[in-house]
């Protein structure tokens, strides 16, 4: 092992060389570097070899095995990367393989979402239409051997890994299940799974489609591509990217590419070693025009913010919620050996207005950067760049929304029932011996039956708690059982029609409509002054 870990060490040690002589080359040709960094760049990653080989010639435990490779994945690389910028990373075989598989959209096993829950493995919910859902495996759900095998001492990634293979192949899950007198064994064969960045799409009024995207996948283009074209004529679209942490580049543009007129620029990217490139909409929205509501919050970031920037950025939709992330800076994965791979930071991007909108990092403590987003924005020491129809927008610290919807604060008892599971483990105690139908409510009737079942999980709570947030609470516990009865999508459709943050987007749709008329307006204008001249 320890030679194994030696050849990786070397190997990627050898990229950095490389990226630091073409890193030099390119200055060099720009008169911005001297002929000795790279020489400088040699002697840095010979100490660090040496480094590495008296740690491992004479620490105190042999370093084999996993701690060999801890020391090199979990420790020696992240450092260096850290002092980069916070969002070059390193990939180990496992997490590289996962963010391919995330990429990808899809995978093969049996298609279920699983948690582990009071020492136990539980099925949050099956995907529909895979071969969990078809078998009939619920929320609820616990699984208690894989292939005869017992989950005694199995964290849910462990399950995740023998629940997966290949396609065609069968697995024999055991599950314990509330109500049933014995354990329930189902036999399922594995398939594609796809695993979608659009977890919901659906008309939230008669003339108004609702789109919330997760994230930017290799599909993303293709599933928003989908959605439009099953909404048809719509007079409005609220398009969701909360806690969208972003994704490929070229899907983001995709998705703009849906929006925006043909030519129109969505994003520019600069970086020291490369040319620079600018992304333009290459088939535009054919006409299909109509008011947008782009909703972020500090989650969105990005992808998603190369969104929402280049929306803003051509009056194309309103901006409604939080300021964004603020993340600005393009990052390359390149392959490296064992199964590993590198994140590299290699551009920034820029909105069709000219704005980076990164956050500022030299000197903030990765928690902060990652966490605290409640600092103001002096908007004095920002760039300031307009919009098409000549609107403020300012670069730096994130996209700053139109207007401004916040988050609901929770109060005390939301906490506590979440972090207790109590919606969800009511739904698998309430629909153990029944059914309910689309026009089930959570009348008195329910509400008495959920306040039993905290009594009896000792779950603290008064009537006056739950009276304060009680529309929070009749939609979490429909929703879930929705999600038991019918699905993940309906328990989605459920959480959409509450949520406060949905329903004061839709306010802004003739906003919307007025801000892309007066874009018009000021091109046509543009235009005129052109022939004139």
């Amino acid at each position: 092992m320890a030679s194994r870990t030696r050849r990786f060490l070397f190997s990627i040690l050898l990229f950095f060389v490389i990226c630091g002589f073409v890193g030099t080359v390119v200055s060099q040709r720009l008169g911005a570097q001297s002929s000795s960094d790279e020489s400088a760049l040699r002697d840095d990653l010979r100490s660090f070899t040496s480094v590495y080989d008296l740690v491992e010639q004479n620490y105190a435990e042999p370093l084999t095995g996993d701690k060999a490779e801890k020391a090199v994945y979990d420790g020696a690389i992240p450092g260096m990367l850290r002092v980069l910028d916070p969002h070059s990373s390193f990939y180990d075989p496992k997490a590289y393989a996962k963010m391919r598989e995330d990429q990808h959209g899809k995978y093969y096993g049996v298609g279920m979402l699983i948690q582990p829950q009071n020492n136990k493995i539980v099925v949050v919910s099956p995907f529909e239409g895979t071969p969990s859902f078809k078998a009939g495996i619920r929320p609820g759900d616990v699984i208690v051997a894989v292939d005869g095998k017992s989950t005694d001492n199995m964290n849910s990634e462990d399950v995740a890994n023998v629940l997966k293979g290949p396609k065609g192949t069968h697995v024999q899950i055991t599950i314990a299940r509330e109500g049933a007198a014995k354990p329930l064994v189902f036999d399922l064969i594995r398939d594609e799974i796809p695993h979608n960045s659009i977890d919901l799409t659906y008309m939230i009024r008669p003339d108004v489609g609702y789109v919330h995207i997760t994230n930017f996948q290799e599909t993303t283009g293709r599933e928003l591509s989908d959605a439009l074209d099953h909404f048809g004529d719509v007079h409005g679209l609220i398009l969701d990217l909360r806690g969208n942490p972003g994704g490929l580049l070229s899907e983001a543009v995709a998705v703009c590419d849906k929006f925006l007129e043909k030519g129109q620029v969505i994003v520019s990217q600069r970086g020291r070693a490369f040319p620079e490139q600018t992304y333009r909409a290459t088939h535009g929205n054919g006409g299909r025009e109509y008011p947008i509501v782009v909703l972020v919050n500090h989650g969105t970031a990005s992808a998603a913010e190369i969104v929402s920037g280049a929306l803003q950025d051509h009056d194309r939709a309103i901006i409604a919620g939080e300021t964004t992330f603020g993340k600005g800076l393009v990052q390359t994965v390149y392959p490296l050996s064992e199964n590993t791979g590198l994140a590299l930071t290699t551009y920034h991007y820029y909105t069709p207005s000219g704005r980076l909108i990164q956050r500022n990092y030299n000197g903030v403590s990765l928690y902060d950067y990652y966490y605290n987003h409640d600092q103001p924005q002096d908007e004095k020491s920002r760039e300031v760049k307009a919009t098409d129809s000549g609107r403020t927008v300012f670069g730096g610290g994130g996209i700053t929304p139109d207007d401004k919807i916040d988050t609901p604060k929770s109060v005390p008892v939301q906490d506590t029932l979440l972090e207790h599971y109590a919606f969800f483990n009511f739904a698998k105690h309430y629909m153990a011996n029944r059914t309910v139908g689309k026009d089930f409510q959570v009348d008195d009737s329910v509400m008495d039956a959920f306040k039993q079942f905290l009594t009896s999980q000792q779950i603290a709570y008064t009537d006056a708690d739950l009276n304060q947030v009680i529309d929070w609470v009749k939609a979490n516990i429909k929703a879930e059982i929705f999600t038991t009865q019918f699905g993940q999508e309906e328990g989605l459709k459920v959480r959409a029609n509450w949520d406060p943050m949905i329903n004061k987007a839709l306010d802004y749709l003739p906003q919307a409509k007025a801000l892309e008329s007066a874009a018009k307006h000021a091109e046509t204008q543009r235009a005129s002054v052109r022939v004139n001249q």
